[in-house]
């Protein structure tokens, strides 16, 4: 298997270009590619769907820099609380919110991964959440048919990489970047480490080689034989 393409963050985020549909994965910034996000906050990609778990806060934590930025022309989350600016915009009418149960969610995104053609859930009937969307009668109980959900782009945080794409996580950035890199056309990781073939063991292995498409370098120039680029 050949080394994944290692490239600075800049580089990475020129491949997005504007209008783009985006995975970014974060729990409240822990998980969150931030370098990325710096990047095509530099750049200034615009009119971004972003599906995320939720839209950060001032600080800047997690995607609130592009929100802020008008950057985002959508935002599919399921938490926007801590973040003024997503409230306003989306009072203004200058951002699409839609908010989804997280658990609903996540399984839509795992669905889109898996090749499964939607997630019944009895989450969300009976309110908004349900509006415009199919039910269906099972067994005398009625269940909400949930759409999967691809992107173009996923943009996940790791803890550690090797040089092949194996990827490890570490507590709570384990939530939504696994799955989010299934349900992809392109996956760019962003890895607090960068590691040789073999520091990394199979059983910690959560997002395995082939599914990752370029790794964030840690430094300029990059050198695979060393364990910390």
């Amino acid at each position: 298997m050949a080394l994944k393409p290692c490239l600075q963050a800049l580089e990475l985020a020129e491949k997005i270009p504007s209008g783009a549909s985006l995975l970014v994965g974060g729990f409240m910034g822990v998980g969150t590619p931030n370098r990325l996000v710096d990047a095509l906050l530099t750049l200034g990609t615009r009119d971004l769907t972003i599906y995320c778990n939720d839209t950060g806060k001032p600080g800047p934590i997690g995607i609130a820099p592009l929100v802020r930025n008008g950057q985002v022309k959508r935002v599919v989350t399921s938490h926007i609380g801590t973040n003024p600016d997503t409230q306003q915009r989306m009072i203004e009418g200058s951002l699409q919110v839609d908010l989804v149960p997280q658990g609903t969610l996540i399984e839509r995104i795992r669905a889109g991964g898996a090749g499964l053609g939607g997630v019944l859930t009895r989450t969300g009937l009976g309110t908004v959440v349900a509006e415009g969307k199919q039910t269906l009668d099972i067994d005398g109980e009625t269940w909400l048919l949930e759409r999967p959900i691809r992107a173009d782009f996923a943009l996940i945080g790791c803890y550690r990489a090797d040089y092949l794409g194996n990827l490890e996580y570490s507590l709570t950035s384990m939530n939504f970047n696994p799955l989010l890199a299934l349900a992809a056309d392109t996956v760019i990781a962003e890895p607090e480490i960068i590691v040789p073939v073999g520091v990394i063991s199979p059983d910690i292995v959560r997002t395995p080689a082939p599914l990752v498409d370029f790794l964030v370098a840690r430094h300029h120039p990059i050198n695979p034989t060393h364990a910390n680029p």
